[in-house]
């Protein structure tokens, strides 16, 4: 199984992919971890490190580093753990098939004049069965006296699988684009407003080269179409109570040609509690319909083109409580922390899998940010 597209699941779980604004450049450091941990004995743990250093007084360079190790034994058979893998005959006690360690540097550049800011820069991966490469650019041109902004942004990933047993895959490639394009207007003194579309487009081999239907007298893979197109649209907004209180709130709606489409609605109350120190609660709801390939648990025959393993392709919604921390030290400097509590509905692909009846995970971050 992929590291990237486990943890970027887990991720999307929790953050609304809508970019963020242009920032006056400064040298920067930071560090933290983040760790995952649910009831279907997945655990994720990932250090983090960034580095920011002006070269000039318009262009800086960055790097980031994150480490992701995880132990996720039940991925290979689920709860049935008893038995052998009736269709790559490996054992299903061979923990450490699953146990692995992703390395992920990520490099960039910024311009910004006051006007205009442009990021690019170049990401990759790597794990024992998985390989991602990818590129990005961000552009943001700031109007009405820096009331107003627009931005695009563009990704592509060129990403590879090695499966860890010697298995012939229709397409050992996977391969995926993204462009966003945002516009963000300060309506009031308090009040800000991001509006953000979104076009993704993936190619490949889109399932995963483990899961499998094991079912009376089929033992199939998992499998997917090998094209999906995606369109997402958000908003958000940013509002200022009072001196002490402020509330962040958005609404994302996605569809695609699987016939999956999902609503996300976020919010969060800020409060300053002194000078120094932040906390509130955050609220998260997300619920999606099913693609258009998945069958009931039992129903799949072997005249059936695609199989399907994954909760997420079928229907299911879930909720996040979250309680943030933030706390400002001496010359700028920042501590942030969080902790998260997710929870998905009654799913029979869930229970099928993982012998429990929905998904619940706590979700930790902790972070430490200066300027030097």
């Amino acid at each position: 199984m992929s590291l990237k597209y486990l943890l970027l699941s887990i991720m999307s779980l929790f953050l609304l992919e809508v970019g963020s604004l242009a920032s006056s450049l400064k040298d920067s450091m930071s560090f933290g971890v983040n760790s995952y941990n649910d009831n279907a004995d997945v655990q994720v743990y990932s250090p983090t490190l960034s580095l920011f250093k002006k070269v000039s007084h318009q262009w800086m360079i960055g790097f980031k580093m994150r480490i992701d190790t995880i132990s996720a034994a039940s991925i290979k058979n689920g709860a049935n753990a008893g038995h052998v893998d009736a269709v790559t005959s490996a054992s299903s006690t061979e923990d450490a098939l699953y146990d692995d360690i992703r390395y992920a540097p990520t490099f960039m550049a910024t311009y910004d004049d006051g006007e205009n800011m442009l990021s690019f820069g170049a990401y990759y991966s790597t794990e024992k069965d998985y390989t991602g490469k990818a590129v990005f650019m961000n552009y943001v041109r700031q109007l009405n006296e820096q009331n107003t902004a627009i931005g695009i942004g563009f990704s592509q990933s060129f990403d590879k699988w090695n499966p860890v047993f010697d298995r012939a895959l229709p397409r050992d490639e996977r391969n995926e684009r993204k462009i966003d394009f945002s516009i963000n207007q300060l309506i009031t003194p308090t009040f800000s407003m991001q509006a953000v579309y979104s076009n993704m487009y993936s190619e490949g081999f889109l399932s995963s080269p483990y899961h499998y239907v094991l079912q009376n007298n089929i033992a199939k893979f998992e499998n997917y179409p090998q094209t999906r197109a995606g369109h997402a649209m958000a908003l958000k907004g940013v509002y200022l109570l009072n001196a002490t209180n402020a509330m962040n709130f958005s609404y994302r709606y996605y569809f695609d040609d699987w016939d999956i489409s999902s609503h996300t609605l976020s919010v969060e109350e800020l409060h300053d509690f002194s000078s120094k120190f932040m906390s509130g609660i955050k609220l998260r709801y997300y619920t999606q319909t099913k693609s258009n390939f998945v069958q009931d648990i039992g129903n799949y025959t072997l005249a059936d083109k695609y199989f399907v393993t994954d909760y997420r392709m079928s229907a299911f919604d879930s909720f996040n409580v979250g309680i943030p921390f933030i706390y400002k030290l001496e010359s700028g400097n920042k501590m942030t922390a969080s902790i998260d509590y997710y929870q998905t509905t009654d799913n029979d692909y869930v229970k099928s899998w993982y012998g429990v009846d929905n998904i619940s995970a706590v979700f930790t971050t902790l972070s430490y940010e200066f300027d030097y």
